[in-house]
């Protein structure tokens, strides 16, 4: 009995050393989400900008599309900002934003200092759009098949290399 007592503060530590190695070893950005696969919950949110639609659950058919969850607060969404632009540049696949718990003002001077990739902005004030969602943190991108469900979530900004080797594959494929 004595010897198990030893060797409980071994069996605890490696318990414990093992749990936080897996933590560890997987990426946060591939976040699991209840969403996947499912129809984009139910949403309608006000313009952002005079001059573009706002946006609303029922404009997510019809055609593969990328939402984006931003706000001008957010020192990420600078650094995947060209790349949207890129995105737009070559029309590569709609692109829509939700303005996220961020000031109408600053996101405005936001976008007229880093240009606008967006086709629809919606903006989202109090953040009930992305709990529905399930935003963890920002920015966040999902890709929306033609019926209107959501089919991968990319947390965290978006790079050259996610784009072509995971995003722009799966839009193609959807596409079909």
């Amino acid at each position: 009995m004595p010897r198990v007592i030893f060797l409980l503060p071994l069996v605890l530590f490696l318990g414990l050393a093992g749990y936080f190695y897996m933590g560890l070893a997987t990426d946060p950005r591939q976040l699991p989400s209840a969403l996947i696969d499912k129809p984009a919950p139910e949403f309608d949110l006000p313009a952002l900008l005079s001059d573009l639609p706002g946006l609303a659950k029922g404009d997510l058919g019809g055609d593969v599309k990328l939402v984006n969850f931003f706000a001008s607060w957010c020192v990420p969404c600078r650094a995947e900002h060209s790349l949207l632009m890129r995105i737009a540049e070559l029309n590569l696949v709609p692109l829509y934003g939700i303005n996220y718990k961020n000031r109408k003002e600053a996101a405005i001077d936001w976008l007229d200092e880093l240009g606008n990739p967006y086709q629809r902005i919606g903006q989202d004030l109090t953040g009930r759009a992305g709990i529905e969602w399930g935003v963890y943190g920002l920015p966040e991108t999902y890709i929306i098949d033609k019926q209107g469900r959501i089919r991968y979530r990319h947390v965290g900004p978006l790079f050259p290399k996610v784009l072509k080797k995971t995003i722009m594959p799966l839009i193609e494929e959807l596409r079909r």
